[in-house]
Order: C-alpha cells, then sequence, then structure tokens
C-alpha cells in the first residue's frame, strides 16, 4: 500500500493533505524520516509517528472512553462539548462513532468504532448484550422495586413490559441494573416506573468487559481483540 493511502486509511487527512505530510517530513519510521508519499508499506503490524505521535496501523478502530458528565455523545451538541473533542483528531476524521450514546449527565463506558458490523452486534436488541449501570436513586430501593425491574415494567409509547436482565442493590440508593436493550432514557424510565428517580448514573460494563479501573474520566485507549471478545460475551446471570 502507498504511504499517503495508508495514511489516509488512519484519519489523517485527503490524500492530498497525507502527500503534503509527508513531503514535509511530518512522518517518521522509528528514527527515519520518510519523504516519499508513493513508498509501498506493509500495514499489518506496521508502527510510524506523526509529529512524533506514534501510531500503529489498525485497519478498523476500537476504543474505550471513560466519559465524563456534561459531555455530549453528538458530533453536533447543542449544550455540551462532544465526547469527540476527547479524542485526537485522526480517530474523529476516519470515522469513529459512539457504540450507543450515553445521556449528557450519564457517565461511564462508552465504545467507540468505525466498524459498523461491530456496532450493530452491540446495539441491536437481537444481540443481547449486556449494558451494566450503576443507579443512584433519589429514594431507597426495596424488594417490590427490584421485583417489579426484574418482572418487568410498561415505558410510555412501549407496548411490552422492558425487564431488566439483572439487579442488585448495592445501598439503600444504589443499585446495579442490567439490561440488554438500548431505548430512549431506557434505565432513567425503567427507575421512573417502579415510582423512583434517578440521580446519578455511570455504566460500569457492557458484556463481560469492565471500565478499566486505570483509565480516568475523559481519557481513552485501544481496545484489543481480546477485549472485543469480553464485550461480546454472553453475562451469566444465574
Amino acid at each position: 500500500m502507498e504511504l499517503e493511502r495508508l495514511l489516509r486509511s488512519q484519519g489523517f487527512g485527503s490524500r492530498a493533505d497525507c502527500r503534503a505530510l509527508v513531503r514535509a517530513g511530518r512522518v517518521r519510521f522509528g528514527d527515519e524520516i520518510c519523504d516519499d508519499p508513493f513508498q509501498e508499506v506493509i500495514p499489518d503490524g506496521l508502527t510510524f509517528s506523526v509529529d512524533g505521535t506514534p501510531w500503529l496501523f489498525r485497519p478498523q478502530a476500537y476504543l474505550v472512553l471513560h466519559k465524563p458528565a456534561d459531555y455530549e455523545c453528538s458530533h453536533k451538541p447543542r449544550f455540551h462539548p462532544s465526547v469527540y473533542s476527547l479524542l485526537p483528531k485522526p480517530l474523529v476524521t476516519r470515522g469513529v462513532q459512539a457504540v450507543g450514546r450515553l445521556d449528557e449527565d450519564t457517565t461511564g463506558l462508552l465504545l467507540l468504532s468505525d466498524d459498523g458490523q461491530f456496532i450493530h452486534r452491540c446495539t441491536s436488541p437481537k444481540k443481547r448484550v449486556a449494558k451494566i449501570y450503576e443507579v443512584t436513586t433519589k429514594h431507597p430501593v426495596d424488594e417490590a422495586q427490584i421485583a417489579a425491574l426484574l418482572g418487568g415494567v410498561l415505558l410510555n409509547d412501549d407496548p411490552e413490559p422492558v425487564a431488566a436482565l439483572a439487579c442488585e442493590k448495592i445501598a439503600d440508593n444504589l443499585l446495579r441494573l442490567t439490561i440488554t436493550e438500548g431505548k430512549y432514557h431506557q434505565v432513567k424510565r425503567m427507575i421512573a416506573a417502579v415510582s423512583n428517580r434517578v440521580e446519578g448514573l455511570h455504566r460500569s460494563a457492557i458484556g463481560d468487559y469492565a471500565l478499566p479501573a486505570d483509565l480516568r474520566p475523559g481519557e481513552w485507549r485501544w481496545l484489543e481483540a481480546s477485549d472485543l471478545a469480553r464485550i461480546e460475551t454472553p453475562l451469566e446471570t444465574a
């Protein structure tokens, strides 16, 4: 693959942009500057740097971001900064998308990818990928509310009851709730349906993949093949 085409595939702009980038001496392989945009390179496993920042060639991008509060999962946010502003520009240019949106006040695990099939598998209700939330409630949670959430509650404009896959009381006003759908404001609406209210919402895991403890709010990292397998692993609830 020509170097300029490789750089374009990794989000460094148009072919003309990438050609100029190389000719300006801003691309290196190790300590060696490469100034030929038409140089043939083998993409698999290729490490290079642009303006001193190292990059590994990846055919598709899979990321995890620790979403802070007051960020919108939109390229055109209305009231708060976009989560995409937390990513390097090449990742945004290559077209990564949030794998299911989190509300602006919801924190925690957010996946991003430019792999449409992966996004579909993670978000399709038919695939039943588990999403685990820590829910802080306004009022103490009782056993009747937990039973209702597990049995299924009716949401406005939804003809069929929606049930949690799992629901565990952690403290008087704290639940760990697992769902497999991704309906609009689903957790908040489910909690409202049992006469309570969400005061804080944090997504801690998807499938068998938990938000890394050392990933601070606003930080991101690449996901590897082993992480992707855990994301799509069915959750054991028994």
